[in-house]
């Protein structure tokens, strides 16, 4: 049975500092969703960025040609050559980016718990790491889907009752 992945968060902005659980929060939401999804026999890691609406605002524009703020970003890694890894390295799944006041305005927005939010987009990002998509509404079904049963299995109601918010 693979490990669950490691999820290293790096808090890039001060605005974070008022959501002290933020890192287990996002820790969490990663560790039940890898325990839906098939992961690598081996080790794996990714990190993931708490960062500001200017900050994520520089990537999205930089890897999407978006010159605005976004909620959640996702850099998948590139595949090893031989889709191998050298001895006692984790393969490294990609890295997530959140911004705190898009997150922040969203849940607030649609009444949602802001540690609700955070969790569905940590769970959304990590599922783009392993290749989920939305683009295609038949990619968007499976993906939602997959969402809704890991949150609910974090108590979190199904985000996409509300005004779907995830891009």
């Amino acid at each position: 049975m693979p490990l669950p992945p490691t999820a290293d968060v790096l808090i890039a902005a001060d605005c974070w500092k008022a959501e002290a659980e933020a890192e287990s929060i996002v820790q969490n939401a990663i560790a039940t969703a890898a325990t839906f999804v098939t992961l690598p026999a081996e080790a794996t890691e990714l990190a993931v960025m708490l960062t500001d609406d200017a900050s994520i605002r520089d990537l999205n524009r930089e890897w999407r040609d978006q010159d605005k703020p976004t909620n959640v970003l996702s850099f998948p890694a590139a595949p090893l050559p031989g889709n191998t890894t050298q001895d006692g390295v984790p393969l490294m799944l990609g890295d997530i980016a959140i911004a705190y006041e898009t997150t922040r305005r969203e849940a607030e927005t649609d009444a949602k718990p802001f540690p609700h939010h955070l969790s569905h987009l940590a769970v959304h990002g990590f599922l783009h790491l392993l290749g989920y998509d939305h683009i295609e509404d038949s990619e968007a079904e499976v993906m939602e889907e997959l969402e809704r049963r890991i949150l609910a299995k974090l108590g979190i109601a199904d985000p996409y009752l509300a005004n779907d918010q995830v891009t």
